[in-house]
């Protein structure tokens, strides 16, 4: 592999739009919001330092993120935070199991850590570990080594096309498959080089070959579409009048299906971004992997909404 595109700083987790974030919640005195994508803890701890009134309930379903860096913050925001271990898809039984009632905001990241994807198993190519990619060993079974074992090569290359939106789906599929004739597919590397011979490395292309299969397949590993879709039918459920929702995308798929949520809710959302909201040049000059998110908010509101 060409390690020229490999980036040789430390790799550490920033939140996106951390501005935009707390001006978009509305923070109210004594309100309480809900993180669901808790992660490195950025935006919770936002929250939390914005308003000392509010109480943040935070939700990850990575029980390594959660404890390492719940830990700090608890001990910093007591009672005012509260951790739970779970997926933003299961919101309805959560709130249900720990008796939460409606909130005055929720927040969803659905990014994935730069942390998780740099020291987990299976979710980056720059270095050598299983092909893992599920963020919740506990919750999981399939691995994405599984599926390119065993997924037919026409599902595949669907599967590489729709989630990784690669052009190459066709040509990276039909190598796998015949890759996988001979010897198992393990590791990151294996699947990275195997890509890397079919669709060579360009000059100064911006992203590997590779990038666009491995995203497909962690979404498709953690089932993250169906969970977003899921979340969201619930989540309206859980807001007070006025309070409002916010979901940070990073790729077209992700975005779409919150768009398209928002405008089938119009009879109980207000849409409040006509036009998601980006990062300005400052946050991608110190943080340009927010470079790919979208911000969109909607507010319940009264009976029916007048959008």
């Amino acid at each position: 592999m060409d390690n020229s595109l490999l980036n040789s700083k430390e790799i550490y987790h920033k939140s996106v739009l951390p501005r935009e974030v707390l001006e978009q919640l509305n923070i109210k005195t004594h309100g309480t919001y809900i993180d669901v994508t808790f992660g490195g803890g950025g935006h919770t701890g936002s929250i939390l330092r914005a308003e000392p009134t509010c109480k943040v309930i935070a939700f990850d379903w990575d029980k390594i993120a959660l404890e390492t860096n719940g830990a700090p913050l608890k001990e910093q925001f007591g009672e005012r935070l509260e951790l739970l271990w779970g997926n933003f898809a299961h919101l309805d039984r959560l709130m249900k199991k720990h008796n939460l009632s409606k909130v005055d905001g929720i927040l969803a990241d659905f990014g994935t850590s730069q942390n998780q994807i740099h020291e987990r198993e299976g979710f980056s190519f720059r270095k050598e570990t299983a092909l893992d990619m599920r963020m919740s060993p506990g919750h999981q079974k399939v691995w994405a080594r599984d599926l390119i074992a065993k997924m037919p090569e026409k599902e595949l290359a669907t599967l590489i096309f729709e989630y990784g939106e690669d052009h190459n789906a066709n040509k990276i599929a039909r190598a796998i498959v015949q890759a996988r004739g001979k010897k198992r597919i393990m590791t990151t590397l294996d699947l990275a080089q195997l890509i890397e011979s079919v669709v060579p490395i360009r000059h100064n292309q911006r992203i590997h070959p590779a990038t666009k299969t491995f995203q497909a397949l962690r979404i498709a590993v953690n089932h993250e579409l169906d969970n977003i879709v899921t979340f969201l039918k619930a989540s309206v459920n859980y807001l007070k009048l006025g309070g409002r929702l916010l979901c940070i995308s990073f790729h077209s798929l992700e975005d779409r299906i919150v768009k398209n949520f928002y405008k089938e809710q119009k009879n109980t959302l207000t849409i409040l971004t006509k036009k998601p909201i980006v990062a300005g040049e400052e946050e991608l000059f110190n943080n340009p992997s927010a470079r790919s998110a979208k911000l969109r908010v909607a507010e319940k509101c009264l009976q029916v909404c007048n959008n």
